[in-house]
């Protein structure tokens, strides 16, 4: 009995103890959400318009632009963890620098993780929402970046195989959303699609956040009790072409066969992950 009250009793201490950092990171969080939004703005209007007056060279401001967003993102996300709001590590990160002509495919657990796998990319390209275009704080960063636009229409498909082919490195959530918490994960085909289309390697990645952290029905305001841990995973490629069937080259069984591996592969991994 007396070993169950001091139980409760370092419980209930712990979460008095633990208030003020939950303010704390309440009130960081909404900083830097408001930091993120300026700060594309900002790069809209003077960076990049900057750029394109001094180089002239297509290839290099392109090249020079996405360096530019992978730098932002460093910078947010070490801002992140200096004020003690959530933390990273990645694990393999660097085989990010084998995957020229490379679609990079992994779960999405939270908002949070397009800029971390973009902040340690080589290079990201990305399939972005034709919403977002609308945004006034992102319009500028997607359209200087070259980023492709998500139509619904087959020529999506045209345009990722030909920046997959020209050595592009196209990063894709096959999910299409967020993830629920302890939830199966559920795949659309459309990524095995590109793969198959473009006849290029498949690197899968897989995300972990304990606790969940911005989550597809979290607010930025609801605060985890401690702090998150994000734990990235690069595993191996596999190699699109190997799943047609020497009997049946069907591209439709070819890619149903391809999204199974790769929900078999992500749901491994977000085990494997949880377990550590």
């Amino acid at each position: 009995m007396d070993a169950c009250i001091v139980r409760k009793e370092s419980a209930l201490m712990e979460d008095v103890s633990s208030l003020p950092d939950r303010m704390w990171r309440w009130s960081v969080t909404g900083m830097f959400f408001a930091l993120f939004g300026i700060g594309g703005l900002l790069l809209s209007l003077f960076w990049f318009t900057l750029l394109r007056l001094i180089i002239r060279q297509p290839e290099k401001l392109h090249r020079m632009t996405l360096n530019s967003i992978r730098n932002s993102f460093r910078l947010f996300l070490g801002g992140l963890r200096l004020f003690g709001v959530m933390d990273y590590r990645f694990v393999g990160d660097e085989k990010f620098q084998e995957d020229t002509g490379c679609l990079i495919v992994a779960n999405h657990p939270s908002l949070l993780d397009y800029v971390i796998l973009a902040s340690r990319m080589p290079r990201c390209d990305c399939i972005v929402k034709q919403a977002l275009l609308k945004n006034p704080f992102l319009a500028g960063v997607i359209k200087a970046a070259g980023y492709l636009v998500n139509s619904g229409s087959d020529e999506l498909l045209q345009a990722c195989e030909a920046r997959l082919k020209a050595g592009g490195t196209l990063l894709v959530f096959p999910e299409g959303t967020r993830s629920l918490p302890e939830k199966p994960i559920t795949l659309q085909r459309g990524a095995a699609n590109i793969a198959l289309r473009a006849g290029c390697d498949v690197r899968i990645v897989h995300i972990s956040c304990q606790p969940p952290m911005l989550t597809k029905q979290g607010k930025w305001y609801e605060i985890p009790r401690v702090k998150p841990q994000f734990v990235i995973t690069v595993a191996d490629k596999v190699k699109a072409e190997d799943f047609f069937d020497e009997q049946d080259l069907s591209p439709a069984l070819a890619a149903r066969r391809l999204t199974q591996h790769l929900r078999s592969e992500l749901m491994h991994g977000n085990t494997q992950n949880n377990e550590k």
